[in-house]
Parts: C-alpha cells; structure tokens; sequence
C-alpha cells in the first residue's frame, strides 16, 4: 500500500488527489496532509481520512487544528516547513503530491525529489524557478517524477519511458502544448482593460483556485507550462508549439519523426492524471465519467493571440534567460495578487512581468538559496512596479 503525502490538501488538487486514494482504500492511504490557514476544511479532511499526521503553516492554525481534531481524529498535528520538509522525506512516506500553489512549495517538494520519493508534480514553481537543479535533484536520488499537471500528463502519457519513468525523446520532432484559451479566447487587448477578478477566474471549463484561474485568462499558466515541458522532456522552447484547444478534451500531443501525431484526451477533471499519476505504470478508476465522442462533435485548435495575451510571449523570452522563468514566475504572482485585490488592472499584469525582467539582475539558480534570493529579489521590483502603477491611476 502506498503511504501518501499531500502537499495542499486543502486545493483543487489536493481534494481530487484524496478523492482517487478513497475510491482505492486497498493500495492508497493518505497518511500525511498541509494546508496553509484552512483550518476548519483541514478539520473535516481530517475526520473523513484519519491520517497519521496533519502540518498546517504556523503555530497558531496548528493550534487550532489540534482543538478540532481533538478526541475525534487520531492525527499528530505539526507546524511549519521543517515539519512538512521532514515527514516528506522520512521513511514512512512512499508518494509525495507537491500541489502547493506558487515559489511557497518549492523547498519541501525539492526536499521530497532529494529523498528519492514518488513524486506527484502538480506545482510549476519547482520547475520553472529551478528547473536545473531540481531535475538534477531527481536525477541524482532515483526519484520517480510523475507530472500532474493535465497537459504534462499527457505528453508522458504518449510517450514511452524506461523504468524509472523517464520519457524516450529520441523519436520525437515537436510537442503540441494545448491550451483552452481560457475565459476572454478572441477578445481584443483594448477590450480586457475593464475586466474584473470575478470575470477572469470564470473558467470555462476547469474548476481551479483563484490564482490559477488567472493564470489561465493572461496564459501565464501556459507560459509556467512551457517551462515546465522544457525542463520535463529536455527539450528547447522552438521544439513546442502552444495551440488553443477550446474543448479541453485533447489535453497535448506528441508529433513524431515519422509524421505520427499521439494525442491523450479525456474530460477535463484532474482526477485522471492524478489516478495515472498515483497507479503508473498501471491505470485505475478514477471516478470520471467517460469521453462521448459523439456528445463532443468537434475538435478545435487556433493558434495563440500574442497580442492580446502578451504574457506567453514573454515566457518563450525569459525561458531562454538564465533565471528569467524564476523572475516572470515571481513577478506574476505579485501582479495576480494585487489584481485580485483591484489595485492594478488585468492588462497591467503583463506590464509588471516586463518591468519586472528589465529591473531584476538575472542570475542561473543553481541551489536553493540563489533561487530564493532571485525570487525575493523579483517581488520586490513587481512590487515597486505594482505601487507605480497604482499610483498613475491605471486601476
């Protein structure tokens, strides 16, 4: 039985990771659960799944944790990163699912790669702001690195691996990175000045946190994913074409030598990869309904509007940068922060990503501590970049 560690269980992922293990209670135990500040939600996980440990993010949520599990649930509740770094890398864990949203999942999921585990990539951060040394983390312990999200999933999906779940390359010509364009697809860039919070995160399809759902309208999210392609599959910004795929059902495809197109499509709900995910390189059920073709009826694909998204074309500039997929990371969730808050507007988002590479001193992350300092050093010109705006009025 794998023993399963969930990084942010409280999020869409987690939710659908735990929703997987309780459907297979004979191979899956969620044995260690985190959450940020979601204490009432991390109480009833808790009740509902009894893992052996739960790690909140400080003190004070942990304390409050404790008092709603009390005498209900037999679970150890913990505080802070060292707690998380340490379960995630004690011998007790087998499968670690790293879906902490942002830079904030980097340490523990780089700690859970350093200690050979199965790792369950669902956060960009750890790829796109340490690309290098995060692959060579893995490379080096022997973890097994399966990747969550939908997209990648599918790449690894229709491609063959060795063993230890590394994809064969050689016969490959180009990846086909889909994208559903999110919620204003063949809207011009005048007409996304006036949109609001609420208006971006409408997903069409998928039903993702608020951060991500951004991500998703500004195509960040597909810039976050090229990276992460990159580093994955070790492949060159040129060898991936983004295509917009408004159904959601083809979820990427691999273009071969030979002229071949291999394409995994599916509903779109994460439960899929994440049971592929958890079960490779078997498969399971993993409660989602099945694909009517029929019921579909067509197919679409366009490409992307790098005018009116200018985010993605910044993310094929900075990945050639050494760091700059660290900075437009960073720099991003600053600028999603303060739009989600009204302090700037959609369009200025990518307005913040530039300043933010043109003002920030680039340096190649190569250990921990250049990626946090780069990081830091990043937010804190988005910020000033951020003030600057607000105070001209743009909002």
């Amino acid at each position: 039985m794998q023993q399963v560690m969930v990084f942010g269980a409280t999020g869409s992922i987690g939710a659908s990771t735990l929703d997987v293990i309780k459907r297979h209670p004979e191979q899956f135990r969620a044995h260690t659960l985190t959450a940020n500040r979601s204490v009432d939600a991390m109480v009833q996980l808790c009740l509902e799944h009894e893992p052996e440990f739960a790690v909140m993010s400080d003190e004070s949520a942990a304390e409050a944790l404790r008092q709603g599990v009390d005498g209900r649930a037999p679970t150890t509740v913990l505080a802070g990163e060292s707690a998380m770094i340490e379960l995630a890398q004690s011998e007790a864990i087998d499968t670690v699912m790293a879906a902490i949203v942002g830079f904030a999942g980097l340490p523990a999921t780089l700690a859970a790669a350093a200690a050979g585990k199965r790792l369950l990539l669902a956060n960009k951060e750890a790829l796109v702001g340490a690309g290098a040394l995060f692959m060579r983390t893995v490379k080096e312990s022997g973890a097994l690195l399966l990747p969550v999200d939908s997209e990648h999933n599918a790449m690894f999906q229709c491609l063959p691996t060795d063993a230890k779940a590394r994809p064969i390359m050689d016969r490959v010509e180009k990846i086909l990175l889909t994208a559903s364009g999110g919620p204003f697809r063949g809207r011009s860039r005048q007409s996304l000045q006036t949109v609001t919070p609420d208006e971006a995160c409408a997903h069409p399809n998928w039903d993702m946190g608020r951060k991500i759902s951004v991500d998703s309208a500004t195509l960040v999210n597909k810039g976050l994913e090229l990276a992460e392609a990159c580093w994955l599959f070790d492949r060159k910004p040129e060898e991936i074409e983004v295509v917009v795929h408004p159904q959601s059902i083809v979820h990427s495809m691999i273009r071969y030598i030979d002229g071949s197109v291999l394409a995994q499509m599916g509903q779109p709900d994460m439960r899929t990869p994440i049971a592929y995910s958890l079960s490779w390189p078997n498969r399971i059920d993993a409660g989602v309904s099945p694909l009517d073709m029929v019921a579909v009826g067509r197919l679409d694909f366009e490409a992307p509007d790098l005018d009116a998204f200018p985010c993605l074309r910044l993310a094929y500039e900075s990945i050639k940068v050494a760091g700059g997929m660290c900075v437009y990371s960073a720099a991003n969730e600053i600028a999603v922060d303060a739009f989600l808050g009204e302090r700037i507007r959609f369009t200025d988002i990518d307005r913040v990503i530039q300043a933010t590479l043109e003002s920030t001193t680039l340096l190649e992350p190569k250990d921990i501590a250049t990626v946090i300092a780069l990081d830091q050093s990043a937010r804190q010109h988005a910020a000033e970049a951020v003030a600057s705006m607000s105070s001209n009025g743009r909002t």
